[in-house]
This record gives structure tokens, C-alpha cells and sequence, in this order.
């Protein structure tokens, strides 16, 4: 693994990244649903956003802190869950949450990572956000009593999955568990073998019933198993009276779907569709955040996700009337590039490039956004 100078931005990881996986498990992050066209309007609605600056203002002091009702943050970002990160490192949600950590930033564990939810918190000395799926069995008690016996002080109940995405680029590499490996692993990534090989086998660890999967199970087919159980709102209310703590809904789109998730007693949305790797031809999520503002959705209720790459990104994001932005591919592609080291730098990166837009459009703190910048 080289050393990160050359590691400045999402591009040079994707690429890093590229470089040190298989194909198929780099093709696992990288890929979207479908013809991935909800991928690129994920970006172009980014991209092309403009954000006016404004001078004359006094931004030698750039506070990225964020408070909220329902918690504090260093920064006004986090890491987005993200499901089977042991195919990069056999410690991925370990690494994941121990930087986040240290940085003070939310991190949420996937019900789909490869590390119990109890481990994930000794090993980074804090619980974390617990993404939450409807098991196909309808039995959503006993995993959240014990996510709430973890200490973990926010559930994210995932919406957008009611089937799993159908993702071409797996089934044309028949990604499946456990994963494959030969002699051609051995001569392209031998790095990834040897962590590969020197960890435990890939498991699910919060999923209850998937140890009883048959070899050769494809993703797609655990995902269908394991997610399949419809969230009703019926649910939703039955969670929101049985969880004590914070409550938030990931994969909002709509309007009316985010006011009836905010009666129903809800802290936050997360506005997602994600990553675009679900229902293809899903809106990009930063246009959905603009029509949740117009209706009266407050920045403290709104998280979002799904396209984003810079800290000019998270900005155009904050701009558009979220209070916190969550990143899932760039994460993952920095720890395929340079292991904990690089997740530590793209968080600095991440840091040093909201400080920045924020001072060149005029505004020194993060509330001020909608006061003082034009669009």
C-alpha cells in the first residue's frame, strides 16, 4: 500500500481503492442499482449547484460544531451505514468507528456489518447510531432491546428496502458469500488476501438467523432474507414507543412520507436513496431536501446522504437546509486505499475543505448558511 501524498481528494481514493480490491469487491462499492443512472443524478445534483459568496465578513473563525436536540458533533458530517465492509478488511467497522470517534462524528453501524454492535463499542470506546432493518420475520423486539442495551443512543430504521436493489454489476461477478478467492487474488491484491485470509470468516453478527444461511448465499439473496419484512408505519409507531432514545427514518424521498415520520413522534429523516443503490430511478435526495425545507422540515431533523464527495458537497447540502451530511462510498474507498489511515485522512480532508468553502462564500458558522449565502 503506498503512502497517501498522493491522496487529495474522492477521485485519487476511488482510484487507490480500485487498485488494492478484486474487481468484484471493488465493483460491490463502487456499483448502484440498475443502469446507475440514479447514481449520476446523485452527483450531478451537486455538481451542478452553485453556491454565491458573500464578502466583507469576518471568517477568520470557522466553527464547524453542530448541536442538535438529539445530540452534538464536532463537524457537520458523519459515516452513512454501510453494509459488508469485511470484504475490504476483516477490522473495517472497527477502523470505521474508531475514527469517527476520535473525531467526533456520528458513525452508524449497518445491521449488515461484519462486526457485532458490542465489539464495534469496545473497540472504539463509544456505542454507535444502529441501523435498523424490518426483519422479514416481523420480529424487531429482540434486536432492539438489545441495541438498546449496547448503549447505542440512536436507531436508524431503514425504509428504502423493502426488496433489495437489483445490482447488475454482482450478479454479472456472482458476488456471493463466502467469497472466492485463488491464485488470481493472490497475483493482483495480495495484500487484500493476506487480510483476508489472516481474519475471521465474513458473518453477520447483528442479523439474527443469518448463520443458519447456506454457503455459497449471494448478497442479494441475504439482503431479501434477512430485510424483506414491510416497515408500516404501524411499525414505526410500535418502535417509536418501545425505543427510548433517539429515532430517526433513513430513505425518506417524500414530502408527506418525512411530516407523517415528524407526527409519529420521530426526532430526525435521513434523506436517502441509498447512494442510488436501491431503486434506480429515485430523485437525487439534495432536491428532495429543498422541498422538505419549503414544507417547514427544520435543519435539526434533517440528515441527508447520497452523492456526496467534497466538503464543497457537504455545503451545497447544508445550503439546501440539512443540519448533518452522512458519507458512505468515500469512507469505504479511503479504507480500500490506505486502512485506518486513510479514513483518518479523508476526515481531515473532509474538515480542511468545508473550513474552506465556508470562509470563500462568507460565512463563519455552519446556522448562518441560510442568512448569508446566495444560491
Amino acid at each position: 500500500m503506498k503512502t497517501g501524498s498522493h491522496l487529495h481528494d474522492f477521485a485519487d481514493f476511488r482510484e487507490q481503492a480500485r487498485r488494492s480490491l478484486p474487481v468484484r469487491v471493488f465493483d460491490f462499492i463502487d456499483g448502484g442499482a440498475g443502469d446507475e443512472a440514479g447514481m449520476v443524478r446523485n452527483r450531478m445534483s451537486y455538481s451542478e449547484r452553485t453556491l454565491t459568496p458573500r464578502v466583507g465578513v469576518d471568517v477568520r473563525d470557522v466553527s464547524l460544531a453542530c448541536a442538535f436536540p438529539w445530540g452534538r458533533a464536532a463537524a457537520p458530517f458523519g459515516i452513512a451505514p454501510v453494509g459488508l465492509t469485511g470484504l475490504i478488511h476483516p477490522q473495517a467497522d472497527r477502523m470505521l468507528a474508531t475514527a469517527a470517534a476520535r473525531a467526533n462524528i456520528p458513525y452508524i453501524v449497518s445491521a449488515c456489518a461484519n462486526t457485532s454492535i458490542e465489539d464495534i463499542a469496545h473497540a472504539s470506546g463509544r456505542a454507535p447510531w444502529f441501523q435498523f432493518y424490518m426483519p422479514s420475520s416481523g420480529r424487531w423486539e429482540p434486536l432492539i432491546r438489545r441495541v438498546r442495551e449496547a448503549g447505542c443512543p440512536t436507531l436508524v430504521l431503514t425504509l428504502d428496502a423493502a426488496a433489495p436493489g437489483r445490482r447488475l454489476r454482482d450478479l454479472r461477478n456472482g458476488l456471493s458469500l463466502p467469497l472466492r478467492t485463488g491464485l488470481r487474488d493472490l497475483l493482483r491484491n495480495p495484500r487484500w488476501l493476506h487480510d483476508q485470509k489472516s481474519g475471521p470468516p465474513i458473518g453477520f453478527p447483528n442479523l439474527p438467523g443469518a448463520e443458519s444461511l447456506s454457503r455459497g448465499t449471494s448478497f442479494s439473496e441475504l439482503m431479501a432474507s434477512q430485510t424483506g419484512g414491510a416497515m408500516t408505519w404501524a411499525d414505526i409507531a410500535r418502535i417509536r414507543t418501545a425505543w427510548p432514545n433517539t429515532l430517526m427514518v433513513k430513505g425518506i424521498m417524500d414530502v408527506r412520507d418525512a411530516e407523517q415520520a415528524l407526527a409519529l413522534g420521530v426526532d430526525a429523516i435521513v434523506v436517502s436513496n441509498h447512494g442510488g443503490r436501491q431503486l434506480d430511478c429515485s430523485p437525487a435526495p439534495l432536491h428532495a431536501v429543498e422541498g422538505m425545507v419549503q414544507a417547514g422540515v427544520r435543519p435539526e431533523a434533517l440528515l441527508v446522504d447520497s452523492g456526496v464527495r467534497s466538503g464543497e458537497d457537504i455545503v451545497k447540502a447544508l445550503h439546501a437546509g440539512a443540519g448533518m451530511v452522512l458519507l458512505g462510498r468515500a469512507f469505504l474507498f479511503a479504507l480500500a486505499a490506505e486502512g485506518p489511515q486513510g479514513v483518518e485522512r479523508l476526515i481531515q480532508q473532509l474538515l480542511a475543505e468545508t473550513r474552506t468553502c465556508m470562509r470563500l462564500v462568507g460565512t463563519a458558522r455552519i446556522e448562518d448558511l441560510h442568512k448569508t449565502v446566495g444560491s
